[in-house]
């Protein structure tokens, strides 16, 4: 799909507040809700859009401590090791990097003697692991909510 301005715009917009109303981003476009209706449609048809979610606030339901981690694999563990994580409740994200069979994990728990409990009873237990780096966050300056375009 080939996207014009106004579809660009579209996703700016969404990006900025999910729920804005289709009447209101026709209003910035000069679109009828139904035009707006009908491209963003086309976006989702498309796998621009893959989906509407709520940001939340870690803090504010709890999990104060926000840990970013480099797991380093065994090649042949790597899918495994990460499927596992990826099933874990207290993983937020978990992707595969350039490197030596690398995942980059962010992890969201409640204090400290939890994020220990995790380290200690549910990341150094999995087989293939060969490597962990961990980085507990102290402030965060920005928060990607979408993509600039």
């Amino acid at each position: 799909m080939k996207m014009d301005k106004k579809d660009q715009k579209i996703l700016e917009l969404l990006v900025g507040n999910g729920r804005m109303s289709y009447v209101d981003i026709g209003k910035e476009l000069g679109l009828s809700r139904v035009a707006v209706r009908e491209r963003v449609n086309q976006l989702i048809e498309e796998g621009i859009i893959e989906g509407f979610s709520a940001v939340i606030n870690s803090e504010k339901v709890g999990k104060q401590v926000s840990a970013f981690f480099e797991v380093d694999c065994e090649p042949s563990s790597l899918v495994e090791v990460a499927q596992n994580l990826a099933d874990n409740p207290s993983v937020a994200s978990c992707y595969q990097m350039t490197g030596p069979s690398t995942l980059h994990m962010h992890v969201l728990v409640e204090d400290f003697k939890r994020l220990e409990s995790f380290i200690n009873e549910e990341l150094y237990s999995l087989e293939g692991i060969t490597r962990v780096e961990s980085h507990i966050l102290l402030r965060r300056f920005k928060n990607r909510k979408g993509m600039k375009l």
